[in-house]
């Protein structure tokens, strides 16, 4: 029951502040509220508390107690939307899928696919030594096991 308010007046919040979104929701049985949003231009800290406020404003504690947390995804976090594939364009993303692993730049990216560019050294195709090439690789969402951007220093 209690989950069901918040996932209404988060979406009524989502709705009214449409570069945010929502990654996930989380109510346990302690009635401990955990909510992880992302933005297309980030997170800002009064982001979450905007969102934090609009939702604890609207919650009685008198009929239920709860507790709340309101974080956005942080860097380490996998990329688990097509949104949050979108407004990384051009990151380097390390990507795993069931049969391969690949760590390359993010060309593209919309709802279905992404795609992905990186440069390999591979033997000549005559002679000795080797060549650099470009590959690339595109990806459908549904072969994603686990996608993180790479933070490079």
């Amino acid at each position: 029951m209690l989950k069901e308010k918040v996932e209404k007046l988060a979406e009524k919040v989502f709705e009214e502040n449409n570069s945010l979104f929502l990654i996930s929701l989380e109510v346990n049985s302690a009635n401990h509220i955990k909510i992880v949003l992302d933005g297309d231009e980030g997170v800002s800290v009064n982001d979450c508390i905007m969102v934090s406020r609009a939702i604890e404003h609207n919650l009685d504690r008198e009929e239920e107690d709860f507790s709340l947390e309101v974080t956005s995804a942080g860097v380490s976090e996998p990329l688990l939307m097509p949104r949050q594939f979108k407004k990384n364009l051009g990151r380097r993303l390390k990507v795993k899928t069931q049969d391969d692993k690949f760590e390359g730049d993010l060309l593209s990216a919309d709802d279905k696919e992404i795609k992905l560019s990186w440069k390999a050294r591979e033997p000549k195709p005559v002679g000795k030594g080797k060549v650099t090439v470009q590959k690339e690789a595109v990806l459908p969402y549904a072969d994603i096991v686990e996608a993180k951007v790479k933070i490079t220093f």
